[in-house]
């Protein structure tokens, strides 16, 4: 099968080409179709499969004919990145169509948002919040809205959004199309689109896991030698781009400035940064310029980098789908990629629930060279320096099994 096949557009079918895509992804091929035909879909896909297409493509292909200037599209997802990442795919795919998205978010002057709306464009992409102030302020009218997308749904009602979406709902015309897309299916995304899917086709790829590119090892540490461990690891992994997750913003930003005093191209990212600051770690990691992203959770759903090699989880996530949502980062694509979680005495719990979900026990390693059994300082011992080997490169696997327990 081929793009071809769809009957999209020669404009359309030049923005696919320009974009490098080639053979639809498996949750392309199955939920376009319906999607162009008008017909409700529920998606159930992991991260990084092309989601954005699925609703993107059929959207455009659909506002080529009709009046211009007025919000007929609105796609309602939960980060500032996964918002910007989708407007600008939809204009790289739009780009010879004439049609114009915007982005609506938090954490940004909101006059320059109220000044292209009043310019007219006929796709708004944004999160709840930032949605909502505008039509508040009645600067953003959707009753003329014909495709709604919820994107990320178990996200939305993870950061607490879900009230806020049915608000946005309530403001748009009951006879839509609506497109609602999760990883995974909790009790209160099952009722949502109970509420908002009229006669839906479910599409499911794949399982509520990580995808089967990706590989997994656990590496057991003290605490207090995360960060030497973390450094000694970096060293033999070599090239590649690596994803690093913490769990607060402090750590974040601590870990990446020891990766820069280190000598890595590192950076971070997390919530307390300026949108400015923000947008420009994200840039400088999809460029290349810094070969390492720091980040907590924030950017488990907005990074859409296909070179991402490892993710390596500095703290360990606190629920199972966080971990598929941090995961989801790499092995996209048809891609492989690493995943790579350290964990101490007080993970137990969690890696339990971990490989019930992945079905199996994860591997164990140890990192040859590395001293274990290094004493915590008296002071800082969350980022205590620690021993480090000689650094050397070795294969993408790096360290050895851990002997068994007994």
């Amino acid at each position: 099968m081929s793009f071809d096949d769809f009957g999209f557009d020669p404009r359309l079918l030049a923005g696919i080409r320009a974009m490098g895509y080639t053979t639809p992804t498996p949750i392309q091929a199955k939920a376009i179709p319906p999607v162009m035909q008008g017909q409700d879909v529920m998606g159930l896909a992991q991260t990084g499969t092309g989601k954005t297409a699925v609703f993107g493509l059929p959207i455009l292909q659909r506002l080529l004919g009709g009046p211009r200037g007025v919000v007929r599209a609105l796609v309602v997802a939960p980060t500032r990145e996964l918002a910007q990442q989708i407007h600008d795919h939809l204009e790289a795919l739009g780009a010879r169509t004439g049609l114009r998205s915007a982005t609506f978010y938090g954490g940004v002057n909101i006059n320059p948002q109220i000044q292209k709306l009043r310019a007219g464009v006929e796709i708004a992409v944004g999160c709840p919040g930032r949605l909502l102030d505008h039509i508040q302020r009645r600067t953003l009218d959707l009753s003329r809205v014909e495709v709604l997308v919820i994107d990320e749904a178990d996200r939305m009602f993870d950061m607490g959004f879900l009230p806020d979406v049915r608000k946005i709902i309530r403001s748009t015309p009951a006879q839509r199309q609506t497109l609602m897309f999760s990883a995974t299916m909790p009790a209160d995304i099952r009722q949502l689109a109970q509420e908002v899917l009229r006669r839906p086709v479910t599409v499911q790829i794949g399982h509520a896991a990580p995808a089967d590119t990706v590989s997994h090892a656990l590496y057991p540490v003290p605490q207090h030698l995360k960060t030497p461990l973390l450094l000694a690891l970096l060293r033999r992994l070599g090239a590649g781009s690596v994803l690093v997750f913490t769990r607060t913003k402090h750590r974040a930003r601590r870990v990446g400035q020891q990766l820069v005093k280190a000598g890595f191209a590192a950076t971070s990212l997390q919530g307390n940064l300026a949108q400015r600051r923000r947008q420009a770690a994200l840039d400088g990691f999809r460029s290349g310029k810094f070969q390492i992203l720091v980040a907590t959770d924030i950017a488990a759903r907005g990074i859409d980098v296909s070179s991402i090699s490892h993710v390596i989880n500095y703290d360990m996530p606190d629920t199972a789908d966080a971990y598929t949502h941090r995961i989801g980062r790499t092995g996209r694509a048809a891609k492989t990629g690493d995943a790579f979680t350290f964990v101490t005495s007080e993970d137990a719990d969690m890696v339990r629930v971990i490989e019930r979900v992945l079905g199996g026990r994860l591997e164990r390693r140890t990192l040859e060279g590395f001293d274990y059994r290094a004493p915590a300082p008296a002071r800082n011992t969350e980022f205590a320096r620690g021993p480090l080997p000689p650094a050397h490169r070795s294969g993408g696997r790096p360290g050895r099994r851990a002997a068994p327990r007994k």
